[in-house]
């Protein structure tokens, strides 16, 4: 733990993480922030589903469109057009009275607008740390993030429940203008320039690294989106089990992000840490019990934060500096494919076989996510005593003034 105060006292780092951090709270806010007010309006489920839907499109359209966009027009231009076009579409859906196919209409604008802070803001990291505390930092920037799905639900359901369905959004609305000011306005990024890719828009994707990464990503998160959907299921919405439950899921993944960080990354890396996952999630899958959930999905949280650590540094050691917003693009595109469809799986197999169902899902997805990085470890870089900065560009970039 010295290490990571020595980190957090490195100039900048304490800072930019508290900004992106606020920015980004809103995602996990939002998607539950809709559900609650189209169904509160419309009436049906259904419905609110489309509405998710159309917004998840439309992030998943966004991820490499704008990180790209970064390169060419400058991280502060894109943010701030982002920003403003999506909390507009956001307040949209709070306060309008809309029918269902312009809620979807203005959720997939809300999505495809959604600012690209975090591709921005770990293409920063590299320069604002030597070569030494970039994978640590990786690991904490991971674990931290794991406070936007802990806290994010619970001032939504709060907010929505004895306040009103509304006043859920905008407050959603207000953290992401707060945070992403704060995030723009940091020094770093007017310090630091991404260079315009000389390669066609996808390109980035054809990397061995890169694509692994998005792959264990879309797994990764997929499973995990179906064993939330689990203890949905098998605790309901009534009680406080669920939220117990997903929060020590969540905190397994934090202890796990911070204990693992140091550890060398090679290419054995990613698929140790995923049969952690990948065991935790098997052993959830045998009894519905309050306590047996708690152990075992602590267990499986512990390899979480310490995957994406990995899949972090291999994609930034992997590519040129002017690409890496893309890549991070992408490899948050097929998260969000992930979730949906690992939600999607769920959902389907608890209507047909009950909570159980949906753990039975998340196995596979997270077995999976063991054996294509362990079937595909001469793609994965061998980070050991190796700077995991990107590769520079051959070309002298210069420095915007701050």
């Amino acid at each position: 733990m010295a290490s990571y105060s020595d980190l957090l006292k490195t100039s900048g780092v304490a800072r930019i993480i508290a900004a992106q951090l606020l920015a980004r709270f809103p995602s996990g806010m939002l998607s539950l922030a809709f559900l609650l007010h189209v169904e509160q309006q419309t009436g049906s489920y259904g419905a609110a589903g489309l509405v998710l839907a159309a917004t998840s499109i439309g992030q998943a359209i966004a991820g490499p469109l704008t990180s790209r966009f970064m390169g060419r027009w400058g991280m502060r231009p894109v943010l701030i057009t982002t920003l403003t076009v999506c909390v507009a579409a956001v307040v949209a859906i709070g306060v309008l009275p809309l029918t269902v196919p312009l809620y979807m209409a203005v959720g997939f604008v809300a999505g495809l607008t959604t600012p690209p802070v975090q591709p921005a803001v770990r293409t920063i990291y590299p320069k604002m740390v030597n070569s030494r505390q970039l994978t640590p930092l990786f690991s904490l920037d991971a674990s931290a993030q794991e406070i936007i799905w802990v806290v994010g639900p619970v001032v939504t359901t709060f907010v929505s429940t004895q306040i009103g369905t509304v006043w859920g959004i905008l407050l959603a609305a207000v953290l992401m203008v707060a945070g992403g000011i704060w995030f723009i306005s940091s020094p770093e990024l007017g310090r630091v320039r991404i260079p315009r890719s000389k390669r066609r828009f996808g390109v980035v994707l054809t990397r061995p690294p890169v694509m692994l990464a998005t792959i264990v990503g879309f797994l990764l998160i997929g499973a995990a989106a179906a064993i939330e959907a689990g203890v949905v299921a098998a605790f309901g919405h009534g009680g406080a089990q669920a939220g117990i439950v997903l929060a020590i899921f969540s905190v397994g993944s934090l202890a796990g992000g911070l204990f693992l960080g140091h550890v060398p990354i090679g290419p054995w890396s990613t698929a140790r840490r995923m049969l952690i996952v990948f065991v935790g999630t098997a052993l959830a899958a045998f009894a519905m019990d309050f306590w047996w959930l708690s152990v075992t999905l602590f267990i499986a949280g512990i390899g979480i934060a310490p995957v994406l650590a990995v899949l972090f540094a291999i994609v930034s050691a992997s590519v040129k500096f002017s690409d890496t917003a893309e890549a991070y693009g992408w490899v948050g595109t097929g998260q969000l494919i992930g979730a949906a469809l690992g939600s999607a799986l769920a959902g389907f197999l608890i209507d047909g076989y009950g909570a159980q169902g949906a753990f039975w899902a998340a196995t596979v997805l997270a077995f999976l996510g063991f054996v294509v990085p362990a079937l595909g470890r001469r793609w994965h870089p061998d980070l050991r005593g190796r700077d995991a900065s990107p590769i520079p560009d051959t070309e002298p970039v210069p420095l915007q003034p701050s």
